[in-house]
């Protein structure tokens, strides 16, 4: 099925001033229409050969000008609607064209998808997910209305332009990593796949355009390290209540997340007389299994009555992941380690300096963990290694080897 464009005259129109205004007539599928061009001229003005304005006609370059962003602007409407992969017609074309169209807006989808997420906030979806959906969805709004001056596109317009544009525009504006775009291209790509479900799409314009996730930097406390947070002596109560949830986490494996909502139920006795917790992860749903230390144990005894844990229903005093981050720079100060010192490397600790470190099996190590690819333990494992290596070529070094 064949586009055809062209210009002509309406010379049936002709004002009281002897004007007539040229229209561009397109045909699709042996169907035509005709839309407007705003401009006006007189008959003796066009060229119907050559379907301009001719050169010694008043305003010629400026009226040529705007009718050759007609053709430009219609043919581009043509060959966006053929990359949808949906069926059209010449009328769609026509209100495609005039900002009429049908299409639902990527930012409307997104709303919808959040909306998804809001519903099954519980079920299958935390509230921290849907918090990082609406930063992305932020994102994806200032761009749309800083570079393409618009509140919302066609989603149909999401191609690989688009999208290419967009990562630069995350990366120039926003001066973010790699991984950090990468998280707001995986959030755009489930939205795109929510409208190829609806029928919205034929296909994906993440077929075509590729982002990679970069190995993250994965930091750990050394043996040593966290021998020197364990047995320092602190004289400010809140230091070492954050010291305790720190230390906690460092051998249990369990996220910010798992650790804040851990209450009584969590810690069960099983059949080989020991006290384990038993717990749902909320980031993958998966069970985990963790034996709990003598030294996890006096933790949890130690706060069995504190008013704050108890007043929640929880075992611990967690206070907000912000604050506790805040807090444990400064107890890395105190402790003279010089690391970026976050709940979350509590979390990379265990994987590597507690388990894999002393012989734990990598299986068994992923399944505390909650992992739900090998792969992803496998990545601390990596860690260890480069470490070890690091550490040999040290000591190679001072042997003067």
């Amino acid at each position: 099925m064949r586009f055809y464009l062209c210009f002509a005259l309406r010379k049936e129109r002709i004002r009281k001033d002897g004007t007539c205004t040229v229209f561009a007539r397109f045909t699709y599928n042996k169907r035509r229409l005709e839309l407007s061009t705003s401009v006006i001229i007189r008959p003796d003005d066009w060229d119907e050969v050559k379907q301009l304005v001719k050169d010694n006609s008043k305003n010629a370059d400026t009226l040529n000008n705007r009718l050759k962003k007609v053709d430009t602007a219609l043919h581009d409407t043509y060959n966006r609607l053929v990359s949808s992969g949906k069926t059209f017609t010449v009328d769609d074309i026509k209100n495609e064209f005039l900002g009429k169209s049908d299409s639902k807006g990527v930012l409307e989808v997104f709303d919808y998808y959040l909306k998804t997420i809001e519903n099954n906030i519980g079920h299958g979806y935390a509230y921290r997910t849907l918090k990082h959906y609406r930063v992305s969805r932020k994102k994806l709004a200032v761009f749309i209305q800083s570079q393409l001056r618009k509140k919302d596109i066609p989603i149909t317009d999401v191609d690989y332009n688009f999208l290419n544009q967009f990562d630069i525009h995350l990366k120039t504006e926003y001066g973010v990593h790699q991984n950090t775009a990468w998280n707001y291209h995986k959030h755009l790509k489930r939205v795109m796949n929510l409208a190829i479900s609806m029928e919205y799409i034929q296909k994906s314009p993440y077929n075509q355009f590729k982002t990679k996730l970069e190995q993250a930097n994965r930091n750990f406390l050394t043996k040593d390290e966290l021998h020197r947070l364990e047995t320092k002596s602190l004289e400010i109560d809140r230091l070492s209540i954050v010291r305790d949830i720190f230390i906690f986490a460092c051998y249990t494996g369990l996220a910010y997340s798992d650790i804040s909502k851990l209450s009584p139920r969590h810690i069960q006795k099983r059949d080989d007389g020991n006290q384990w917790i038993i717990i749902n992860r909320t980031k993958t749903k998966s069970q985990c299994s963790i034996p709990i230390y003598p030294n996890v144990l006096k933790i949890l005894e130690r706060y069995a009555d504190y008013p704050e844990a108890l007043l929640k229903g929880r075992v611990l005093p967690v206070a907000s992941n912000q604050k506790l981050n805040s807090y444990l720079k400064e107890l890395a100060n105190i402790c003279n380690i010089n690391k970026n010192l976050t709940m979350h490397m509590a979390r990379h600790t265990f994987a590597t300096t507690v388990t894999l470190s002393n012989g734990v099996p990598i299986e068994t190590v992923s399944k505390v963990l909650g992992h739900k690819s090998l792969k992803i333990t496998q990545i601390y494992a990596r860690v260890l290694e480069n470490k070890i290596s690091e550490d040999m070529m040290a000591i190679k070094g001072k042997l003067g080897m």
